[in-house]
């Protein structure tokens, strides 16, 4: 591990303050810690926000949930009203990681997590997204999780988080505070696709801070749920994922919204899916019809190529599960 100084942040305007300098956010730690241990992230300076006022669970005036950056995996999984209003957000945080991880993690930090790819985390390999430039050894190499949606020429790296997967399904939105003051970003928007340059992964500006993410008010009454598919049932990443939430009244789809986890390079909104699903009634062949949209636009590799299908059945699989048919 390189040398870095410590500080710690009283309150909001100090981390505004050393985030302006050069300062790195830290909270829970259990991402960029291991990164620095690994010397894959070199930060000369980390600033711990922990003690900042932002661990605040709350329903809006308009019955959305608002999730302060602050506030632990765990404590957001366990919360009344996300179980209740958005279950989906539970689910995936308690198939995200083991518990030690989700009492430290944050929701700020776990949607600001790095990839998994082992080539990323291997300083020896070549890897565009830790050294802009020097080429991508997955393209080539074993590359059975990595990405086949939203990829490029210069990263095939898959987004690890899992209620990211569930934030991308819901459209919600990531609240910034930065030294220009307050803004917005869509979640569509926030995590960044590799392009030309994978380095780049968030739509942060210099210094800013995630102040809390805001998932909108849905119709009621609303299903929703988090299926993950993954190589043991134990603490793992994704192969594939799905988060589903439907309003169905009198009978019919008025509101779907589907996204995708461990197949692309960012969160993967299904919006084929979506649109294939609304109006119509629920059924068996609805699911189907509807899954095979899933992997619209993929671009397997040469070790991943049963993602496609694996992503189409995962989807089938979790629309019944959700619409109440299975």
């Amino acid at each position: 591990m390189h040398p870095f100084s410590f500080t710690k942040a009283a309150n909001t305007r100090e981390a505004l303050n050393a985030g302006r300098r050069g300062g790195r956010y830290i909270a829970g730690g259990t991402t960029l810690v291991d990164l620095m241990r690994e010397t894959v992230e070199r930060p000369e300076r980390l600033v711990d926000i922990s003690d900042l006022p932002l661990r605040e669970v709350r329903v809006t005036e308009r019955g959305g949930l608002r999730i302060g950056a602050l506030v632990s995996m765990a404590e957001t999984a366990a919360h009344p009203k996300v179980r209740s209003l958005f279950p989906v957000i539970s689910e995936a945080l308690e198939l995200s990681a083991s518990a030690q991880l989700r009492n430290m993690a944050t929701i700020g930090g776990n949607i600001m997590q790095r990839t998994r790819c082992t080539y990323f985390r291997d300083v020896s390999a070549d890897c565009n997204k830790r050294d802009p430039g020097s080429g991508c050894a997955a393209l080539h190499g074993f590359n059975r999780m990595h990405a086949i949606l939203g990829t490029s020429e210069s990263c095939v790296a898959t987004h690890p988080s899992d209620v990211a997967v569930a934030f991308a399904a819901l459209e919600a939105t990531v609240h910034l505070l930065g030294p220009d003051g307050e803004r917005r970003v869509r979640f569509a928007d926030f995590l960044l696709r590799p392009g030309s340059t994978p380095d780049r992964e968030q739509a942060l500006r210099s210094g800013e801070l995630i102040t809390a993410v805001e998932v909108p008010a849905l119709p009621r009454p609303l299903r929703s749920g988090y299926l993950k598919v993954r190589d043991r049932q134990s603490y793992e990443f994704a192969l594939t994922s799905a988060a589903v939430a439907l309003h169905v009244r009198g009978g019919v789809i008025r509101e779907a919204k589907v996204a995708a986890g461990g197949v692309g390079t960012v969160p993967w909104k299904l919006p084929a899916v979506e649109k294939h699903l609304i109006g119509e009634r629920p059924s068996e062949a609805l699911w189907t019809a509807a899954a095979e949209h899933a992997a619209d636009g993929a671009r397997p590799l040469e070790n991943n190529r049963f993602k496609a299908d694996l992503l189409k059945r995962t989807v089938e699989r979790q629309l019944r599960v959700v619409g109440g048919t299975k």
